[in-house]
């Protein structure tokens, strides 16, 4: 078994356009919230935590996980409501990232704006048409181990 001594990310590279502390999470569609959180727990195993109305936070252990938002029996499929996320330090990065994206010739799926949740983020496509979202959290920090403390 392989333990993670430093769990905290430490890329080699810092001359990347996007210096993300965090990679948090990745999200997927339900068409029944109830349905789903009982095959994810039932079935797979893993943990889920409803965190709003319509969606929870399906992990298992470690600091990354799947949101899971519900869109309802007759919801068409939407590739917004599948990304991957990463986090950055402030508002002001996630403006800088989406312009650089733009720069690099990404498409921007939202241009930076508040969010429902309390952050701050933007969305660009990569060239394969994955959708990634660029966020920053004011209530996470990351604690000295590597974790991430909610406040």
């Amino acid at each position: 078994m392989q333990e993670i001594e430093n769990p905290q990310f430490a890329p080699p590279e810092r001359s990347s356009a996007i210096k993300p502390w965090l990679m948090s999470h990745g999200t997927m569609q339900s068409y029944d919230l109830k349905a789903s959180r009982r095959f994810y727990e039932e079935f797979l195993g893993l943990q889920c935590v409803r965190h709003a109305p319509t969606a929870m936070a399906v992990r298992c252990g470690m600091k990354w996980h799947i949101v899971c938002l519900e869109v309802g029996a007759k919801g068409e499929y939407s590739n917004v409501h599948t990304h991957w996320g990463l986090d950055v330090g402030t508002r002001e990065e996630v403006d800088a990232v989406t312009e650089e994206a733009r720069s690099a010739g990404a498409r921007i799926g939202r241009e930076p704006a508040e969010t429902f949740w309390g952050g701050y983020s933007s969305v660009f496509v990569d060239p394969d048409g994955h959708p990634w979202e660029v966020a920053h959290n004011p209530r996470w920090t990351i604690t000295e181990d590597g974790g991430v403390r909610l406040a």
